[in-house]
């Protein structure tokens, strides 16, 4: 079975982007060179926006990645469809748990501030206890704060 860690989040979200959206990039700038890895978005528009904030990222942390279903094989793919390829880590950013969660040897969710959606992460970790995976949970860890204008 997996490994899921949950992320316990601390900071609020921001004009337009999720605390959870900006963590996500901030992962997968971190973990992308150790294995590829798949972010499950709830829909087209988060995962456009995620596309976005990693072209973001200072040049130093570039992340090669493309939203699903474009051409390539990019190590990190970024979509709303379970994937058509294998990775090492999917981190979850959609409303419920992914029925394809056991397919990953690692997963990454998120525990936001907002009393809505950290009902749907209780849910959603209920959901992957009853299948079986492994629970831990962590502290949010300090975003890298760039502003999007710098290289």
């Amino acid at each position: 079975m997996s490994q899921v860690t949950f992320y316990l989040m601390s900071e609020p979200d921001e004009a337009g982007v999720s605390a959870c959206e900006r963590l996500a990039c901030e992962l997968a700038a971190e973990g992308w060179s150790s294995g590829h890895l798949y972010l499950y978005c709830a829909n087209q528009a988060q995962a456009e926006r995620l596309d976005e904030l990693l072209w973001q990222l200072p040049t130093d942390r570039f992340v090669p990645h493309q939203l699903q279903g474009e051409a390539g094989q990019a190590p990190v793919e970024i979509g709303h469809q379970p994937p058509k390829r294998r990775y090492a880590r999917l981190i979850n950013l959609a409303w419920e748990a992914p029925l394809f969660a056991g397919n990953f040897p690692q997963v990454v969710d998120f525990v936001p501030t907002d009393d809505t959606q950290k009902q749907q992460a209780r849910e959603r970790y209920k959901e992957y206890r009853q299948a079986g995976h492994q629970l831990e949970m962590r502290d949010q860890p300090a975003l890298a704060a760039h502003n999007p204008a710098q290289p």
